[in-house]
Parts: C-alpha cells; sequence; structure tokens
C-alpha cells in the first residue's frame, strides 16, 4: 500500500538509478527517505538542497536512528558543517556518499537489525560497481 509518496514499512533497497527505486516489489520516481515510519516520497534532487527543513523528517525520528546515510547523488560533496552539528546535535551519526554506497551500506546495515536510515537523492545511471545496478 502507498499513499501520497509514502509506503509504511522500511524496507532494503532492490535497485536504483532512472531517476528513482526499487523496494518491496514496488518502483518509486525520484528521491527517497528511508525511515523507521516507512518510505518516503522526498523532495531533493541535488546536494544543495540539504538543509535542517529538507531533512526534519529526520530529525524528527532521531530518536530511532543511529546512523543516516546521505546518498548525495553521484558525487560526494562535504555536508554543510551546521548539518553536522545538528545531526550531533540529536546524537545521529551521518555518513554522507555516493547514492550507491548509501543504498549498499543502508541495506547490509538495515538487514543486520540496526537503526538505520538513508535520505537518498536519486541518480540517473547507477555505476555497475556501487551498489545495485537499475
Amino acid at each position: 500500500m502507498q499513499r501520497d509518496g509514502h509506503y509504511p514499512y522500511q524496507s532494503s533497497i532492490d535497485a536504483y538509478g532512472n531517476g528513482g527505486f526499487r523496494f518491496s516489489e514496488m518502483s518509486h520516481r525520484g528521491s527517497l527517505l528511508c525511515l523507521p515510519t516507512g518510505m518516503h516520497a522526498w523532495d531533493v534532487a541535488a546536494p544543495d538542497q540539504l538543509n535542517i527543513t529538507t531533512l526534519a523528517p529526520v530529525f524528527a525520528l532521531a530518536g530511532e536512528i543511529d546512523v543516516l546515510f546521505i546518498g548525495m547523488g553521484e558525487d560526494v560533496l562535504f555536508l554543510d558543517p551546521a548539518l553536522r552539528q545538528a545531526f550531533r546535535d540529536h546524537e545521529v551519526i551521518v555518513e554522507a556518499v555516493g547514492t550507491g554506497s548509501a543504498v549498499s551500506t543502508y541495506n547490509i546495515m538495515f538487514a543486520e537489525g540496526r537503526a538505520v536510515g538513508a535520505a537518498l537523492i536519486a541518480v540517473e545511471r547507477a555505476k555497475p560497481d556501487a551498489g545495485r545496478s537499475r
């Protein structure tokens, strides 16, 4: 069941690329938040849109997340120091990496039953050696 860009269960990512993600036998076009409250459509298309407001759903659930992987798209950029501090203040470890690496590591930690989340910026092309392919 999916309503308003929300699937009510957190799940692993089966594939990424082509501007979206596949999970739980469904396809989602656009960026995605993977949180304890489920999978949420996320209106972020580029790393320069990352801020306290766009990451508010993560901060709201900070008590349920130990580690958050931010998939920055195809390139890895430095996360704004103010955002890093906000994550420290909420006691969430944050790792900003390429979307492929974020998907792979999120899947491993999710399978282990860890308190993990992901904020994934959609990419058009999945790299063959980075996580799962399209």
